[in-house]
């Protein structure tokens, strides 16, 4: 397979995004500027700009057509993916991350403040806020969502990862580690979390509904769209749907 550089950015990424159709890749990097490529050959569609800050993360509707971002600079925006126009900006007090929730109803937010919160995509109402007791003690540092969008799992420095419910904002499962958690990941198929760690060589796998560990071991990967080790400094990796 003949790997498609893609070039553009200024600044390092920090995160990226498939499209559910998997025809649109949409990077976030240190430059302020998210934006849209075509999946199959590499070509720069547009940016999206309006961002002060490093754009720690990105989720794009079912229909493609708006997308959310958080940043830095204590914003989540959104944004409509064809014309890069800003459709409403929701102000934090922190450093951000968003990803939609059911049917794209609403957006589910989270940061630097350990706060999860659900806010309406039309109004920008803010609807509802995770309870602190339950919640991350520490830097949430990632935040991805379940396939039919239903749960939502979150990494933070305070070395767990914590499954929950959208609509109601219930805790259902927590995993602690060993270390801060840099990244998680949901698998679509199976009935499992992975929570990788950017500068860890161990990679553990839980059951979601036991929090017993499937297995523990040492690895160093090279996959067909990443060409680095696992155990150097990672900030982003996926794969197409």
């Amino acid at each position: 397979m003949r790997p498609i550089l893609m070039k553009g950015h200024e600044r390092p990424l920090t995160f990226l995004k498939y499209n559910r159709d998997g025809d649109l890749l949409f990077s976030c990097t240190k430059d302020h500027t998210p934006t849209v490529w075509f999946a199959d050959n590499g070509e720069r569609i547009g940016t999206y700009r309006g961002h002060n800050g490093a754009v720690w993360s990105c989720d794009v509707s079912r229909d493609s057509m708006r997308l959310i971002t958080g940043s830095a600079d204590q914003t989540v925006k959104l944004w409509n993916v064809q014309t890069g126009a800003q459709l409403y900006t929701f102000n934090f007090g922190s450093p951000a991350r968003a990803v939609w929730g059911p049917l794209n109803r609403t957006i589910v937010s989270a940061g630097e403040d350990a706060v999860i919160r659900i806010w309406d995509s039309e109004t920008g109402k803010l609807l509802r806020e995770a309870d602190k007791e339950s919640g991350h003690k520490k830097t949430i540092t990632s935040l991805t969502k379940s396939a039919d969008g239903s749960h939502f799992l979150t990494g933070s420095l305070d070395k767990s990862a914590k499954l929950w419910d959208t609509r109601t904002l219930t805790l259902i499962k927590t995993y602690v580690t060993e270390r801060p958690v840099n990244a998680v990941a949901m698998s679509p198929l199976l009935d499992h979390r992975v929570s990788p760690r950017a500068l860890c060589k161990i990679l553990r796998t839980w059951f979601a509904l036991t929090l017993r560990r499937k297995y523990s071991f040492v690895l160093r990967i090279y996959g067909l769209r990443y060409f680095a080790p696992l155990d150097s400094k990672v900030h982003c990796l996926l794969s197409s749907p």
